[in-house]
């Protein structure tokens, strides 16, 4: 038996350790470990709460976004406030949009190295790369000249002994199986990816304020302004930018991006029976459509033991079950004690100690929701509408799945989540320019409002904030007391996914599903950072800096 350690795991947002026991080829257990500790919970506390959103949004440096309106909701939910349609939609806008943006990134960026054999690229035929490209899309950009250019463009770096982003990886590994031409259209449009993702970004900028870190929430709506014909206020020209950016975006997901993941993941059907894992599943709704928060596009559902059918199906924020049966345990956490508390009660206080295979060894809790860990991200997206009869949501996925040639029980896989992540950014691409349209007809409707006006009152209140993000199911937990916050949680995807052992001893997703992944080759473990990469690992965000030579520079600690 050997033991494989891989620290720092590359191409994710954060650090996070994976160690694993491998035996006869494949995995017979192992660990998740969070390598660095979050303190803005700590930070939070005794700040007035509609600032929170602000501060919040530094969990992360990627996914800033998202913890913005998790926050924001958290005090909405708390205080009762409703929310004009106008802000609404301009907080869909921004929801579905970073969320193309995170995909792209991350199918292209962050696990498709994984699947691709870059340096065999050098070795195809761009003629032959240009006809498969054309069979499986229309994009006006799969031309025999473009891809000769970027097979020019791969060979100096290889001349010049400096693959650049493309060094470091497990080129020639018996897991890469892609012919030569794919491997060329799939880095050539590695390389476009860089620019799309860039205009799905400069659109959340657009209503935003700016990106990363939006600028525009406020308690009881949004801070942005329309005015159709102000120059100084969103207007017709910026709306014209925004759905011009959208629209190259829409494209660039459907016609490159989806057929891509359909064409790699027949590739490598066999990937489809690898990184099961826990399938409990937990998804809420998302994409308002009220002043609420009760009616949504979107629904949600908690799913036991993959059982689509059977899934509770779960229609507004306010559910009263879910909330309360949402605990996080820090029996194998570095954090004080071992017990279980619900985010309201839950504390964030640290005590380190050295890796323990049977104590404690990550920085991450460990949320059960009714006691069991739940895996949260696209695959759980996808069921939670599936099963809640959102009728885009049915077609799209069992069309991929034909054209695949595989079941919606095969999404339970590391190729599974690849998949559902293609889908669900197909979708959001659409959901972007829909709700660009509902904006600007109700606008022209002649409603002017964006905001209802909201002072934090005396008393004591309670609020989470549900999201839907990029990675899965976030919340934020907020205490009010005496105008200040008292208490603050925010119980994210990773933390779900990346959650390590319980108090019984059950492992977390990630721990889960690399139980049974093959490993061809012990030294070069591509296999776990297949099924790890499949959940998109966001592990923010760090206490201290090294320099280039590792040294420390700076530690924070947090009291």
């Amino acid at each position: 038996m050997a033991r494989i350690t891989l620290d720092p795991i590359t191409r994710i947002e954060g650090h996070l350790r994976i160690d694993v026991e491998v035996n006869g080829g494949s995995v017979t257990n192992a660990w998740s470990s969070a390598q660095m500790w979050r303190g803005i919970e700590t930070i939070l506390q005794g700040r007035p709460p509609e600032d929170a959103w602000i501060y919040a949004q530094r969990f992360c440096g990627v996914c800033t976004t998202v913890h913005a309106i998790s926050s924001i909701r958290a005090v909405e939910h708390a205080l009762k406030v409703e929310v004009p349609l106008n802000a609404q939609y301009v907080r869909n806008i921004i929801m579905a949009q970073h969320s193309v943006q995170d995909h792209i990134v991350h199918f292209y960026h962050l696990s498709a190295l994984d699947w691709i054999d870059v340096v065999s690229a050098l070795k195809a035929d761009p003629k032959k790369t240009a006809q498969i490209a054309q069979s499986i899309s229309n994009w006006p950009g799969n031309s025999e000249t473009e891809f000769k250019a970027v097979q020019q463009k791969l060979k100096s770096f290889v001349d010049t002994g400096r693959l650049g982003i493309f060094s470091s990886g497990y080129w020639g590994h018996p897991a890469m199986k892609l012919p030569p031409e794919v491997n060329l259209m799939a880095v050539a449009h590695y390389l476009k990816a860089l620019d799309y993702q860039r205009k799905a970004a400069q659109a959340v900028a657009i209503l935003g304020g700016k990106n990363p870190h939006i600028q525009n929430l406020c308690v009881g709506g949004v801070a942005t302004a329309i005015n159709m014909e102000n120059l100084a206020t969103i207007n017709i020209e910026k709306i014209a930018a925004m759905r011009a950016l959208m629209e190259e975006t829409r494209d660039f997901v459907q016609q490159v991006y989806y057929p891509d993941m359909v064409a790699i993941a027949s590739a490598y059907k066999e990937w489809f029976k690898y990184g099961r894992g826990v399938v409990n599943y937990l998804a809420v709704p998302e994409m308002a459509e009220d002043t609420r928060n009760t009616k949504f596009a979107l629904p949600g559902a908690i799913i036991a033991n993959g059982d689509v059918k059977g899934a509770r199906v779960i229609t507004n924020h306010q559910d009263l079950d879910l909330i309360a049966n949402i605990k996080e345990n820090v029996a194998h956490a570095w954090y004080e004690g071992d017990r279980t508390l619900h985010p309201w009660e839950g504390e964030t206080k640290p005590k380190y100690t050295d890796f323990q295979d049977n104590g404690k060894y990550s920085w991450c809790k460990a949320p059960r929701l009714n006691g069991k860990p739940v895996q949260v991200g696209p695959p759980a997206q996808l069921l939670a509408a599936y099963a809640g009869g959102n009728a885009k949501v049915k077609k799209l996925v069992d069309d991929t799945c034909r054209k695949i040639g595989v079941g919606v029980n095969d999404l339970h896989s590391t190729m599974g989540r690849l998949g559902a992540r293609a889908i669900r950014a197909h979708i959001m691409a659409d959901y972007s320019l829909e709700y660009l349209d509902k904006l600007v007809e109700n606008v022209g409707k002649g409603d002017k409002v964006y905001a209802n006006h909201t002072e934090i009152p005396k008393g004591d209140f309670k609020g989470v904030g549900f999201h839907e993000a990029p990675r899965g199911t976030l919340s934020h937990w907020i205490v009010i007391e005496n105008r200040k916050i008292k208490n603050y949680q925010a119980v994210v995807p990773s933390t779900w996914n990346a959650s390590p052992r319980d108090e019984k001893g059950v492992l977390g997703p990630y721990e889960a599903s690399l139980v049974g992944n093959p490993v061809a080759q012990p030294d070069k473990p591509l296999e776990v950072l297949r099924t790890i990469h499949s959940f998109d690992p966001c592990i923010a965000c760090a206490v201290h800096t090294i320099d280039p030579e590792g040294k420390e520079i700076t530690k924070v600690k947090v009291m």
